[in-house]
């Protein structure tokens, strides 16, 4: 991979970290908002609902904030791009479909295989 590949995937991660900060934002300032009484039952049980819906994609941008910055961290220190597993490169289309990558595709495959025949 060269130097302008890499550079785009690092601007692309980012991108993907400072979107989840936004969508943090967002969702503090909506939930501030939604703070009042709500009489109603039924508008009460929506409005939980859709909080503990919120909060259960904050809690998945937060794992992949995490993957983020692990990938971040690897471009810095020069493995990148390098499966966790095989030792061999990833494809850049693999990549820059799914930046945080730590496997290359028939790697993940196979690990995949191994979680559907254990039940996971």
């Amino acid at each position: 991979m060269n130097d302008t590949e890499l550079q785009k995937l690092k601007e692309q991660l980012e991108g993907m970290k400072k979107d989840i900060y936004s969508d943090v934002e967002q969702t503090l300032t909506e939930m501030n908002a939604q703070s009042g009484n709500i009489p109603d039952p039924n508008d009460r049980a929506s409005v939980e609902s859709d909080r503990s819906f919120e909060l259960r994609l904050r809690g998945r941008e937060r794992k992949l904030m995490e993957k983020i910055d692990e990938a971040i961290a690897r471009i810095e220190d020069g493995t990148y791009g390098i499966c966790d597993d095989c030792g061999e490169d990833i494809a850049v289309k693999r990549l820059e479909a799914r930046p945080v990558a730590k496997f290359c595709i028939d790697c993940k495959t196979k690990q995949e295989q191994r979680e559907k025949e254990q039940g996971r």
